[in-house]
């Protein structure tokens, strides 16, 4: 009887195209709530060059700080400058990557909330998120005229998380091992 009624219900949703829904399936940003609390040690893996001198030699950090159901705080520690956090949020039409920069004084930094829409669905494992419009007018303002072009992509799979930015003639990532938490670093500049 229990399996008759299970396969009635079955055929139903199937036949209702209710199978699977993006709440059951979940997304990018909730799969992300079970590591809220962790931090993780990283390191780069694109090929080095001068831009990515700030990085070298010092330990790379991610905090997965607060999470809520419509948005997802990252720190990105890099030694003793934290500076910066990855703001991802819900929107209307998908997810929302945020670049929130401080000064150890908590000020926002000249350029801060930087960032794009996502192109990809809410539940791949991988997020690409383009310069948007206020982005471009920042940066332009800011006299980085390459970073219109800016791509920044997250990656969240089974015992990794990564970081990344691309435009033509540039390209970093940063991976984090899930497998192994480390020490939660001090709060990030501004959170108070």
């Amino acid at each position: 009887m229990k399996f008759a009624c299970l396969a009635a219900v079955t055929m139903f949703a199937a036949l209702t195209g209710c199978a699977t829904t993006d709440s059951q399936r979940g997304d990018f940003l909730s799969a992300l709530t079970p590591l809220c609390g962790q931090a993780y040690g990283g390191r780069i893996v694109s090929a080095p060059v001068a831009a990515d001198e700030v990085f070298a030699g010092k330990p790379l950090v991610m905090h997965v700080a607060t999470c809520t159901a419509d948005a997802v705080r990252i720190p990105f520690h890099v030694g003793d400058d934290h500076s910066r956090t990855w703001v991802l949020t819900r929107t209307p039409a998908g997810l929302r990557l945020k670049h929130d920069h401080r000064h150890r004084d908590g000020s926002e930094d000249r350029v801060t909330q930087y960032g794009g829409d996502a192109t990809t669905p809410p539940d791949t494992e991988r997020q690409v998120f383009p310069a948007d419009g206020f982005t471009k007018d920042l940066l332009q303002r800011e006299g980085n005229a390459a970073g219109v072009d800016n791509v920044w992509a997250v990656e969240h799979r089974p015992g990794l998380f990564a970081y990344e930015l691309r435009r033509p003639g540039r390209f970093f990532r940063v991976e984090f091992d899930l497998a192994r938490p480390v020490a939660t670093p001090a709060a990030p500049w501004g959170s108070d």
